[in-house]
């Protein structure tokens, strides 16, 4: 199942000296449509435990893998890794000591993080308060790849608008829309053949959830407005009323920019369209 993870590279990074990183900009992704939190800040009984912000928690438990999601504040290993070293988990899913990130973070996409905004995240996660909350290991009953691809040198920003392109970048890379809204075959998200396809089952407290199908197709977007459309990104509320299942992120997209929203819902509609799986 799941993805393919990293060649371990043991220079530094070339953007470590060029990027501009800037602390707003990582919180906003962090905080925002990046949804760290969904996946590493503790759920309570009435939602995210904000005490406890990234202390980490088990994001998925099946037949297949029993995932945890770490503790990425500094009051965890993270703090004495360098700024360089904790982009490099992020991007390419290697961690200092050459071990591999394994499912569901979606290193694949992360991959595509500019060096910019990858070093913004990087510089907000530092001044987040520490947790001392200590989390298992993950374990999987199928072997990890031995990498994602080759060590990254240089991803530039993207210009920043309500355009196709900028929702294309927000909706894989920032928010790993196409993560987790692709149909999944034994290797991870079949991009190729399956982009926005829907299908995949996210197990939790909840039950089973469904990703839904987000392609131009009738099966997926064709009947919802925009405005329809953008409901249901921020609060997972369909047009009838009744409500969408987690882990969708909801609490972190509502605080996305308008032009960011709006730059998403554009590059939706451009997924060429497939039929439900």
């Amino acid at each position: 199942m799941h993805k393919l993870i990293i060649a371990i590279s043991a220079i530094s990074f070339p953007f470590a000296a060029m990027a501009e990183p800037s602390l707003a900009r990582g919180e906003y992704l962090v905080r925002g449509p990046a949804a760290c939190g969904n996946c590493h800040t503790p759920q309570g009984p009435n939602g995210p435990d904000m005490s406890n912000e990234l202390g980490g928690m088990m994001v998925e438990k099946s037949d297949l893998m029993e995932a945890w999601a770490v503790n990425i504040t500094p009051g965890s290993r993270v703090a004495d890794w360098s700024d360089e070293e904790l982009a490099r988990a992020i991007r390419e899913g290697v961690r200092p000591d050459g071990t591999v990130i394994g499912p569901p973070m979606p290193i694949g996409l992360y991959r595509g993080l500019s060096d910019d905004d990858v070093m913004s995240m990087v510089m907000f996660l530092r001044t987040m308060p520490a947790s001392g909350n200590e989390t298992p290991g993950s374990t999987y009953g199928f072997p990890l790849p031995p990498d994602y691809g080759p060590p990254i040198d240089t991803v530039s920003s993207p210009p920043q608008g309500a355009t196709v392109e900028y929702g294309a970048y927000l909706a894989g890379p920032v928010a790993h829309c196409t993560e987790c809204h692709t149909t999944f075959g034994p290797k991870g998200p079949m991009f190729e053949t399956h982009l926005g396809a829907g299908g995949f089952e996210f197990h939790g407290p909840w039950g089973v959830s469904v990703a839904s199908n987000i392609t131009s197709h009738e099966d997926g977007l064709v009947g919802y407005t925009e405005e329809e459309l953008k409901t249901m990104i921020v609060s997972g509320e369909r047009p009838d009323g009744t409500q969408m299942q987690p882990p969708m992120g909801y609490a972190y997209y509502a605080t996305m920019a308008p032009e960011d929203l709006e730059a998403i819902v554009m590059y939706l509609r451009t997924i060429p369209p497939l039929p439900d799986p």
